[in-house]
């Protein structure tokens, strides 16, 4: 379990980066010459400590009966993973290990095997673990939260590998390096004396940590950046949750907004930008409320950029009795008061926005605050074109922006900045708004575009190319991420034509891909040599 709490505190609000180099070598050290269940359920027990405490802010949803098991379930789920990774690797472990025998005689096995093998094992197990990522991004919709690499966000030359492999480079990185000080620490413990028997285990992880951490210097020291800006204002009006859920507040919340835009408009920037979910009716269905926000972007000549719900007939047939289907959805509203841009959330919360199969199960609608009612996933990504500035931005909704691949779809050639909009404020003040803000900061690096967040309530600011998070404190110098406020920032724009695609923004994963086939390639290897 220690690996496990290493790899929780790596993470905000802790951010002990050094920790993520000791929480896979840990876990996989306590499954030495295990096999089978009994590796897998060390594993287990490790990622059960690692995402009980890394993801207590559950706990707060203003929803007890949802709270509690929805952080049991979302533990217990993610926890399965190491619990593979530490079967997998014990299972691909070049010699078999007897594990009836005591734990020293089983660390005198481990460290019979040759150097080359043990170094090509360690390969694997780094490989194994990357591809266990790739899996937890996409499967059951997916929940990349946290990947190891993430961890490794305060130490920028080491995370600039993203712009080629995403974060699951960064994450092999530290996964070997953690495990290559596994046998290096196993090593000194039973030949203290023979310094090079231990040095060696660590040499090929101190090289491979030298290239990346030299090639990201180089980008760093490299880094210009563009004259050209625009001047947005982004408002964190800092609603509860418990108030966005109650209809009476609406006029309240609206005219908080209202109070928040104005003071920002005063600063003369170019684009005001809401979060989500911030308009409190549906604007486009909604005459009064969309009156009071056009006047507003009339008023001061300025695009707006905001969250709402939005809703459709389901058929032309269907206008009148209102069988409509429900989005999370932005809007790009131009300083004449047009409508300029639609786009709907394409991946959504479940649970938060949706209860899957609630119509084989009806008993589930009661473990959320939605009921049976949810929303429809959005088609495509929308990028929003502000004409008359000529910028062009993507806006990803809530937790998109964690998703690597699926962020790829939203930046070309031609993209200013990345936009995310997103309501934190389910989980009261707690580390889920940093976490989520750590984990978007890769999309900048990885895509190479400035990276805009919104908030409800949490990291309202703006992401460089290189993953420097800049505007954390309010227009009046406070530091306090959770309040409601307005940020004035300056964001890197595209000075004319396009801007060049990273390898990642061209390529996706080909190198998460990679190490799924040479995983595979290690297990069926080890399948076949057991079975001879």
């Amino acid at each position: 379990m220690a690996g496990g709490l290493c790899l929780a505190f790596s993470f905000q609000k802790f951010s002990i980066a050094a920790l993520a180099w000791l929480g896979p070598g840990l876990i996989l050290l306590s499954g030495i010459g295990t096999r089978g269940w009994d590796s897998f359920r060390l594993g287990y027990a490790a990622g059960l400590a690692q995402f009980m405490v890394s993801l207590y802010w559950l706990l707060l949803i203003p929803f007890p009966a949802g709270a509690i098991s929805g952080w049991l379930a979302l533990s217990a789920y993610l926890a399965i993973y190491p619990g593979i990774w530490v079967w997998l690797s014990s299972l691909i472990f070049p010699q078999f290990i007897d594990p009836e025998l005591s734990t020293q005689e089983r660390l005198s096995k481990f460290c019979g095997v040759s150097w080359s093998r043990r170094a090509l094992w360690l390969v694997g197990v780094a490989m194994t673990w990357v591809s266990l990522e790739m899996v937890m991004a996409r499967l059951l919709t997916g929940f990349p939260w946290n990947l190891a690499g993430v961890s490794q966000l305060p130490v920028l030359p080491l995370v600039q590998i993203s712009s080629f492999t995403g974060v699951y480079g960064v994450s092999f990185v530290v996964v070997y390096g953690s495990c290559a000080l596994m046998t290096a620490g196993i090593f000194l413990g039973r030949f203290p004396a023979q310094r090079f028997l231990w040095m060696r285990e660590v040499i090929l992880a101190l090289l491979l940590v030298a290239i990346v951490a030299a090639y990201g210097m180089r980008k760093i020291l490299n880094f210009r950046k563009p004259e050209q800006t625009v001047k947005l204002a982004l408002v964190q009006p800092s609603i509860p949750q418990v108030m966005i859920w109650n209809e009476k507040e609406s006029t309240n919340r609206f005219n908080q907004l209202i109070d928040l835009s104005e003071k920002a408009l005063a600063e003369k920037p170019k684009v005001l930008i809401w979060p989500e979910a911030a308009v409190p009716n549906m604007l486009r269905h909604n005459p009064e409320t969309a009156g009071e926000l056009v006047r507003l972007v009339r008023d001061h000549g300025v695009w707006a950029i905001v969250g709402t719900d939005d809703a459709e007939p389901k058929s032309q047939d269907e206008r009148e009795n209102r069988n409509w289907i429900f989005y999370n959805s932005s809007f790009a509203i131009s300083p004449r008061g047009e409508l300029a841009g639609d786009y709907k959330k394409r991946q959504l919360v479940m649970f938060g926005e949706y209860v899957p199969l609630v119509q084989y199960f009806p008993f589930m609608k009661f473990l959320t605050p939605i009921g049976d009612v949810g929303f429809t996933p959005g088609t495509k990504a929308v990028p929003f074109h502000l004409s008359d500035l000529d910028i062009r931005t993507s806006v990803m909704i809530c937790f998109e922006d964690i998703f690597p691949h699926l962020a790829r779809e939203y930046v070309t050639e031609d993209t200013d900045f990345l936009l995310n909009l997103t309501n934190n404020g389910w989980f009261g003040e707690s580390a889920a708004q940093w976490q989520h803000a750590m984990n978007g900061a890769f999309r900048a690096i990885e895509l190479g575009v400035p990276f805009v967040r919104c908030a409800n309530n949490g990291l309202t600011c703006w992401i460089d190319s290189l993953g420097v998070i800049h505007n954390e404190r309010f227009a009046d110098g406070s530091p306090d991420i959770y309040k409601a406020g307005y940020k004035i920032v300056e964001v890197p724009v595209l000075a004319e034509g396009k801007h060049e695609l990273t390898f990642y923004s061209k390529n996706g994963d080909l190198f998460g891909y990679g190490c799924v086939a040479f995983s595979a390639l290690f297990l069926l290897t080890a399948l076949f040599r057991k079975r001879a």
